[in-house]
């Protein structure tokens, strides 16, 4: 699956937000959005006031970019949550929360989703007692997910994820770096960073 390769501190920037796509970093003085807030590029000295459309776009790339997903993936998430019954901004995020790079970031065993996303694809993660290595796979309630090896890798990111909220959709095992999923994630427990109404004005033009 294709993803963005590029200065990921450049996204954030672009933004205007802090997106925390490095970890630890971005709650350092070394965050880029400390050190320069303006978008990147020649033409960003200063922001202008952006119209109904740029507003919608600047909050459908922020949540691909919080995700660390791109745009076809990010547009098929959609169509699928358009087709559920339930409201589909909540089903579109719980698609997206209920990823297996996600869930293991949530469950601190990842500094970053990036880092979760490397996790998964260096075969490191096993859902319900299988290897697991597609980040994009949508784990259910009920699905454990754990870690194969206790090296000291996971020793330094749990160091580093002590202080970290596991949201309550999540029940996880540090000691022995296991986690299951026991409900359905609700809207309060997402990033209030993403705007999902804006989303679906933007689709439904």
């Amino acid at each position: 699956m294709a993803r963005y390769i590029g200065p990921v501190c450049k996204l954030c920037r672009r933004e205007g937000d802090k997106l925390f796509l490095k970890g630890d970093r971005c709650s350092s003085s070394k965050c880029a959005i400390n050190k320069k807030s303006l978008p990147p590029g020649q033409h960003g000295i200063s922001r202008k006031k952006m119209s109904e459309y740029g507003l919608q776009l600047r909050a459908k790339q922020k949540t691909k970019r919080i995700y660390g997903i791109l745009e076809k993936q990010f547009r098929n998430y959609f169509k699928k949550a358009n087709k559920n019954s339930g409201s589909t901004g909540e089903v579109l995020l719980s698609l997206l929360e209920h990823r297996l790079d996600n869930v293991i970031y949530r469950m601190g065993f990842a500094r970053s989703r990036r880092e979760a996303r490397q996790v998964v694809r260096h075969n490191h993660v096993k859902v319900n007692n299988k290897k697991n290595n597609i980040p994009s796979c949508i784990i259910k309630i009920g699905d454990i997910i754990e870690i194969k090896e206790q090296i000291q890798r996971f020793k330094d990111i749990l160091s580093s994820t002590e202080a970290r909220i596991v949201p309550d959709w999540l029940d996880v095992d540090r000691e022995n770096l296991k986690g299951k999923v026991v409900s359905n994630v609700r809207r309060e427990q997402i990033d209030s960073l993403i705007n999902e109404t804006l989303i679906i004005e933007l689709y439904s033009k």
